[in-house]
């Protein structure tokens, strides 16, 4: 498959979807997602259960290092689930050869941001993982539930919204993801924008993976810089000629498949230390 044909594929679901009712749209979201990702790795355990009364699935691959690393699924926080990132948290076990709890934190606009940051660090504080890893919105929350820590855990982040979330900070619009689409999440969720809270890193060692065609790329190089200038030790690789939600197909598109691969194994060294 090429960029083309996967942003044709997305967007045909993503336009089905806006003439259905929030909960059908969830449903179907989690389907068009789903569609994308490979069967899970020989030897991979799924099982669903709770944590601290969190909806939670659990991915235990094979061979298995000690420690769990805590996913947090993206989807603008109103869509998104276990479910539409079934395939990212299983490929993420199997790279990183650890257990990985994938976080179903409730979405807006039933629950408001604490809410949802509430329900990841109830996860959080129980399964104590030794990695935070979030794409998109789960980044947010990610980066969000680092910042509180005297110590976090190495963060793995994949396009996260960061900063002010302004007009002025943005990139150009983008196919699947525009800038009236970020502006329109931030109005969603104003807690999210962290003009302030960005300022400092939310961790010493962190891995980024960021997209070329997305809005958001723009402000989280700008803040990489910021944060290295501090002190933090970050990791950066953008995936050539890719657009915001490719993750999902990463199996299929090489420069995504490329890109991940060096992300995943930039984080197993870092967690290897």
């Amino acid at each position: 498959m090429n960029v083309d044909a996967f942003i044709q594929r997305f967007s045909a679901g993503l336009t089905v979807m806006e003439e259905l009712p929030l909960p059908q749209a969830r449903r179907a979201y989690d389907k068009l997602c789903r569609s994308f990702a490979p069967p899970d790795p020989t030897g991979m355990r799924v099982e669903n259960g709770t944590i601290n009364g969190v909806s939670v699935r659990r991915f235990t691959p094979q061979p298995q290092a000690p420690g769990c690393v805590l996913f947090i699924h993206g989807g603008g926080f109103t869509i998104g689930s276990t479910d539409s990132h079934h395939g990212t948290a299983a490929s993420l076990a199997q790279q990183l050869e650890r257990e990985v709890v994938s976080v179903n934190y409730r979405l807006a606009p039933e629950v408001k941001y604490p809410t949802m940051l509430a329900d990841c660090q109830a996860v959080l504080t129980a399964a104590q993982p030794v990695a935070l890893v979030g794409d998109s919105a789960g980044g947010r929350l990610a980066i969000d539930l680092a910042h509180p820590l005297s110590e976090a855990p190495p963060l793995g982040l994949v396009y996260p919204p960061v900063g002010e979330i302004s007009s002025a900070c943005l990139g150009e619009d983008a196919p699947l993801l525009s800038r009236h689409d970020v502006l329109s999440i931030r109005e969603q969720c104003p807690e999210i924008i962290a003009t302030q809270r960005d300022r400092r890193s939310p961790a010493q060692s962190i891995e980024i993976l960021t997209v070329e065609h997305d809005p958001l790329t723009q402000p989280i190089e700008a803040t990489v810089a910021n944060w290295r200038a501090k002190g933090a030790s970050v990791g950066y690789r953008c995936a050539p000629q890719m657009v915001h939600a490719a993750l999902h197909a990463q199996s299929q598109l090489p420069e995504m498949s490329s890109a991940w691969q060096d992300f995943c194994r930039a984080l197993k060294q870092r967690l290897n230390r």
